[in-house]
């Protein structure tokens, strides 16, 4: 796996889904001739390599200060392709920095392995619920609403595992401790912080339902689409690329941005999601067994990769010599890839 990383650009100590995205690529599943040049910049612009093809992958929002420069058509064309994870994504950016509707930008997918299930633990003794990412994309509207419905149901328990760790940031954490303390002092939570993908993707196989209150708006949701290939019922807002990247066939329910009617709204949501697990209906296998069908074949890494390949194998062509590659102005510019 490690014979290509001398290509790549990313954290090697973040395991967050941009850095599961490049070791996908760069794992040795594409040919390394069709990486060799290209410099692929995931997320970040960094120092540009005038003799390469220069790929900008985009996993954040077109309003972040360093994208700023893009909305400049002249900027832009020290880009030889941007790739979009997701529809919805692309449109903001479209939108807000007038990106052209050309085959300059296009959407390819992150992949994800398909999950390999066995028996679920049986709903009607225990409903695990389980919260995968970060704290800051609905921990604190998660944990009042789970202690609520706590109250009067003892059958329930919660699996946090959560941490900034994930970014290689741990420090990060600090400012949600209160949070993480909740965690650790409920007696129908069990808190994990980070879990190793791997062991992450194992646990959840007993999980029954992924609560995600959202409140970040997601350029698309990897922890969501792994919930569902495992068949958990998701329960999450229809906020920014949540409905596109599902397929909208979620628990899904209106959200707000009045933390109130948030937490009321997910609250119904959340018991209604409760009370269908435990009924364990046939009607509710097929729901899930269609999700799990559904993200495994849109988000299958076959698929992915060939989308992969062929555009790569398209760029080498049209970008065959160094020459052909060249940035358009003498000086390379370099964009502080550390603010966020």
């Amino acid at each position: 796996m490690a014979d290509n990383y001398d290509l790549m650009e990313v954290n090697k100590d973040a395991h967050g889904g941009t850095e599961l995205f490049m070791h996908f690529l760069y794992s040795g599943i594409i040919p390394r001739e069709l990486l060799e040049n290209v410099q692929i910049m995931p997320g970040r612009i960094t120092e540009l390599k005038e003799d390469k093809i220069r790929i900008l992958t985009m996993h954040d929002l077109p309003h972040e200060p360093q994208f700023q420069p893009l909305g400049d058509m002249s900027y832009r064309k020290k880009i030889h392709r941007t790739v979009f994870i997701s529809h919805w994504q692309q449109q903001q950016f479209m939108n807000q920095l007038r990106f052209p509707n050309d085959l300059t930008n296009l959407v390819i997918e992150s992949g994800i392995e398909p999950s390999v299930l066995d028996e679920k633990p049986d709903p009607t003794d225990i409903i695990n619920l389980a919260y995968f990412t970060t704290p800051h994309r609905g921990l604190n509207v998660l944990l009042p609403v789970f202690s609520k419905i706590a109250e009067t149901d003892k059958n329930v328990k919660l699996h946090v595992h959560s941490s900034f760790a994930a970014y290689g940031r741990p420090e990060q954490d600090a400012q949600f401790e209160q949070l993480f303390q909740i965690c650790r002092d409920h007696p129908q939570i069990e808190y994990y912080g980070f879990t190793e993908h791997e062991e992450l993707l194992a646990k959840i196989k007993d999980y029954h339902i992924f609560a995600y209150p959202s409140v970040w708006p997601e350029t698309a949701c990897r922890a969501m689409l792994e919930a569902m290939s495992a068949k958990l019922l998701c329960v999450h807002p229809n906020l920014a690329a949540l409905p596109d990247t599902s397929g909208s066939l979620n628990l899904m329910y209106q959200g707000s941005t009045n933390p109130q009617e948030h937490l009321n709204a997910f609250y119904t949501a959340l018991t209604g999601a409760i009370s269908i697990v435990r009924e364990n209906s046939p009607s509710l296998q097929q729901h899930l067994d269609f999700n799990k069908h559904y993200v495994d074949w849109r988000y299958n890494p076959e698929v992915i990769v060939k989308k992969w390949i062929g555009l790569l194998m398209e760029l080498n062509k049209q970008y065959a010599d160094v020459a052909s590659r060249k940035v358009s102005t003498d000086q390379i510019w370099v964009i502080d890839t550390n603010k966020r």
